[in-house]
């Protein structure tokens, strides 16, 4: 088991619970998508695993290790990237800035790293002196996951990597996020697109008002009466 989330109890105000006793695991080269209607608990899960939220009870754990309300610098040094969903990118910053921020522990790997998301997003090396608030909403998208990636991690943690796209700019950030997650990084990714989120993942969460309400591969929960009737009838079924 490479990252474990066991019975989380999280929330952002004393006495207000958002995660209810939340539980998930990613595997090794795994692709694990989150999805369930608005206000389940599904970015607050991301935060909570990446120690942005206050974890009230349950523990997080990397490869059996308690990483439970580490600070993110300690949690990127251990191998865990996160991309939020918003203001996740310097603006004012040339797009080879952004990626350098990325490895502002490991700066030796520059070369190396930059070299492996430059073949993985191409228009980011054309663009790499350009002003990255020039950039296009997918751009931007692919820019801010390239950032987290520079630091080599064996875990990515995405938050509605496709919010706010265009349908096309949408496929090409989840084909992006199938492909790092076949070069062996594994990928939790929190989205509202739930039907393309599925399709593309290993295996799938589905949340509601801070818990478990169903678990399985993709292809099952697309296939389950149950998730389709309740969740994806109104999640969006691209």
């Amino acid at each position: 088991m490479l990252l474990a989330a066991r019975d989380l109890i999280a929330g952002y105000l004393p006495g207000i619970d958002i995660l209810n006793g939340i539980n998930l695991e990613l595997n090794d080269g795994e692709l694990v998508g989150i999805i369930g209607p608005n206000g389940a608990g599904k970015s607050t899960l991301l935060k909570a695993m990446f120690g942005l939220v206050d974890v009230r009870s349950g523990t997080v754990e990397l490869r059996g290790e308690a990483i439970t309300s580490l600070p993110a610098h300690a949690l990127v040094a251990k191998g865990v990237g996160y991309v939020p969903q918003r203001q996740n990118i310097f603006a004012s910053l040339t797009v080879e800035e952004n990626l350098r921020m990325g490895l502002y522990l490991r700066p030796k790997l520059w070369t190396e790293r930059r070299a492996y998301v430059a073949e993985l997003f191409p228009r980011l090396g054309e663009r790499a002196k350009q002003r990255a608030g020039f950039l296009s909403g997918g751009e931007r998208q692919m820019l801010a996951m390239a950032r987290a990636l520079m630091m080599e991690p064996s875990v990515l943690l995405l938050d509605e990597p496709s919010a706010g796209l265009s349908p096309l700019l949408q496929d090409l950030v989840f084909e992006r996020v199938r492909e790092i997650a076949d070069s062996g990084v594994s990928v939790v990714m929190v989205e509202q697109n739930a039907s393309r989120c599925l399709q593309i993942c290993d295996r799938g969460y589905v949340l509601d008002q801070g818990t478990n309400a169903y678990t399985d591969t993709g292809q099952a929960l697309l296939e389950d009466p149950n998730v389709i009737a309740l969740y994806l009838g109104t999640l969006g079924r691209n």
